[in-house]
């Protein structure tokens, strides 16, 4: 006689909403958007999908929600500077400090970036709002650019932002990290050019 092993009791209430951010936050890490169903989301999140449904009108409406969830995170600091790097040049360069890839799993990148390759369409909302995420970003490091002295802060920031993205793009394409290495030498350098007193030409010392 076979005996059916008896299956998991789906989770209702409360921390609901907080298991179906997890899941998604693990799966479209993992994944990405488009190979991720919502009855896949259900399951790993332990929930019915009417439950799932009732949470988020639908999967871009969760992706927009698991965005917003992991922006705070990402951006450089806004604000007070973090104790381990009181200075703006450290903040600057900070972004590029990236764990090495021990564990051998594949790189995902900016999960910003890829929403926006995943949805191309620049009206879409989430396209926006990765868009929006990575204006804001850019601006960060501008900010901070102009607290390091950069004579043109915003160029040192869209540099910087330019040169991020293309090293975590090159740590998915390789499955490591080095690069992240790499951004922080090449951004240092920049720093260092974009903040040198520009020498004065002979004829405006006359």
């Amino acid at each position: 006689m076979s005996i059916t092993p008896p299956q998991p009791r789906r989770r209702r209430g409360r921390g609901a909403r907080e298991r179906i951010l997890k899941a998604a936050t693990e799966l479209f890490t993992a994944h990405g958007i488009n190979a991720t169903g919502m009855e896949q989301l259900a399951t790993a999140a332990n929930v019915s999908k009417r439950t799932l449904y009732t949470h988020f009108a639908g999967k871009d409406d969760l992706v927009h929600a698991y965005l917003s969830c992991v922006e705070d995170d990402l951006l450089p600091p806004g604000g007070s500077a973090p104790e381990a790097y009181p200075d703006p040049r450290g903040q600057l360069l900070a972004i590029f400090e990236w764990e090495p890839n021990s564990s051998g799993e594949p790189l995902r990148g900016c999960p910003f970036l890829n929403a926006a390759v995943e949805i191309p369409d620049p009206a879409h909302p989430v396209h926006r709002l990765a868009a929006a995420y990575k204006a804001e970003f850019a601006d960060r490091l501008a900010s901070l650019a102009r607290q390091a002295g950069a004579r043109d802060p915003v160029e040192l920031g869209e540099q910087i932002a330019l040169l991020y993205d293309g090293a975590a793009a090159r740590s998915v394409a390789l499955n490591s990290t080095a690069a992240g290495a790499t951004g922080r030498s090449i951004a240092a350098k920049l720093i260092d050019a974009a903040v040198t007193p520009v020498p004065a030409s002979a004829d405006s010392e006359r």
